[in-house]
């Protein structure tokens, strides 16, 4: 079965932690219940790796930040933007959505759409 990946890499401050895993675990369930087939949020842990740009660079990560690789499964890009355009429209998704209060810096995240070719 073909699949498609949104895969994010978010900084996000040590006293924001708790907002971000509440919004996450928000997500988590709003993904699922409208079609995603995997919703994963991971938290940097052994990032200092001696090859390739290690993601505290990548995300530009600042004293007191933790970064997350995330990411959300989908069967194709198509079943992806029509899983996003209901959770894009799904009230309970509104409290977290303004830019003001978003527990990181959306300036800073990296995102994208990737399909999958290797599942092993």
């Amino acid at each position: 079965m073909a699949k498609y990946i949104d895969a994010f890499v978010i900084p996000v401050a040590k006293r924001n932690l708790a907002a971000y895993l509440r919004m996450s675990k928000l997500g988590a369930r709003l993904w699922r219940e409208h079609g995603a087939l995997e919703y994963r949020e991971c938290s940097g842990d052994d990032l200092k790796t001696p090859c390739g740009v290690a993601f505290p660079k990548l995300a530009k990560l600042k004293k007191n930040e933790v970064v997350f690789f995330s990411w959300i499964v989908y069967k194709s890009r198509a079943h992806r933007d029509a899983v996003n355009a209901k959770v894009m429209t799904d009230k309970r998704l509104a409290a977290f959505m303004d830019p003001k209060k978003m527990p990181f810096d959306m300036n800073r995240m990296t995102m994208g759409g990737f399909e999958m070719r290797v599942d092993a």
